[in-house]
């Protein structure tokens, strides 16, 4: 069956700040994506698939509501459009543009602010983009505050007295310190996700296909902090080297032609290999040889 007469599968790629990386991991996994000047629809190079950039904030009403089958975003935003127990989460993709580790909600004051707790915040002003979350979070808390909504700069509403507090979004707090403000404490951390709509999840054929980018998407993942070592080695090292190999399971072990040699293959963390490398070498490994990856499944 062709895609036309199958549908093609309608996914929402995220557009702003995750938008290049998302890009970028679909490639790894093996879709090329080309985004079009002014055009929110980018060509993707597999039939059955219809991308559309959408803005991470109104993405999952998006999935929700049908407009597209499946997409991607921050978990936070579900969370603030209260839209995560209409959709059914297939797989968690923590990656981001500086690193790997899931960003942070936090609230932040000036660094001189009295404020040293959520409970400070009684009657205060609060400057964010995550309105909703955090209306919620300080209800149920009992406080009374008052949530503006922050359309960029939140920082700079704080410095220059605008708001009491803002929430904002941070990986390491360096950009918060720089301005001079303090983190009072954390309210959510988020991740990106990929998702699809219930509907969608009960189709077959689309089933099938969401399963398949999930699949192949976190295979590029797992393989982003990992390198294939190869390397020969004498019968005499053999069992030295190998006691110093990691791997998934056991290292590879191929008798080479040559009588007395073997080829030794295995996965190993990027950051191992600096020190692993002098160690291999010490213990007798010949013409060792580290390879990128693409994928592990």
């Amino acid at each position: 069956m062709d895609a036309d007469a199958k549908g093609k599968l309608r996914l929402g790629i995220p557009k702003g700040s995750l938008e290049s990386a998302t890009i970028e991991l679909f490639k790894q996994a093996g879709w090329t994506i080309s985004s079009r000047s002014r055009n929110y629809f980018p060509r993707i190079d597999d039939p059955e698939i219809e991308c559309a950039l959408v803005r991470s904030q109104e993405m999952g009403p998006y999935v929700a509501g049908g407009n597209m089958d499946a997409g991607l975003c921050g978990i936070d935003w579900l969370m603030e459009t209260q839209t995560e127990n209409d959709l059914e989460i297939i797989s968690d993709l923590i990656y981001s543009k500086a690193s790997d580790q899931k960003a942070r909600w936090v609230l932040v004051v000036d660094a001189d602010s009295p404020i040293q707790s959520v409970e400070d915040l009684e009657g205060k002003t609060i400057a964010t983009e995550l309105v909703g979350y955090t209306k919620r979070y300080l209800e149920e808390r009992g406080i009374n505050a008052n949530v503006e909504f922050s359309w960029g700069a939140t920082e700079a509403k704080v410095v220059e007295g605008m708001a009491d507090a803002a929430v904002e979004i941070t990986e390491t707090g360096s950009t918060i310190r720089a301005h001079g403000l303090r983190i009072v404490c954390d309210l959510l951390e988020t991740h990106t996700v990929f998702f699809a709509n219930k509907s969608a999840m009960a189709d077959g054929w689309k089933r099938a296909k969401i399963e398949q980018i999930a699949l192949l998407t976190q295979a590029a993942l797992d393989a982003r902090h990992k390198v294939l070592l190869k390397m020969n080695v004498g019968a005499d090292d053999l069992e030295s080297v190998i006691a110093l190999l990691p791997s998934l399971h056991a290292p590879t072990v191929n008798r080479l032609a040559d009588t007395g040699w073997s080829a030794v293959e295995t996965v190993v963390d990027t950051h191992a290999v600096r020190t692993l490398v002098p160690q291999l070498k010490a213990a007798g490994a010949e013409g060792i040889l580290e390879l990128d990856i693409q994928k592990i499944c």
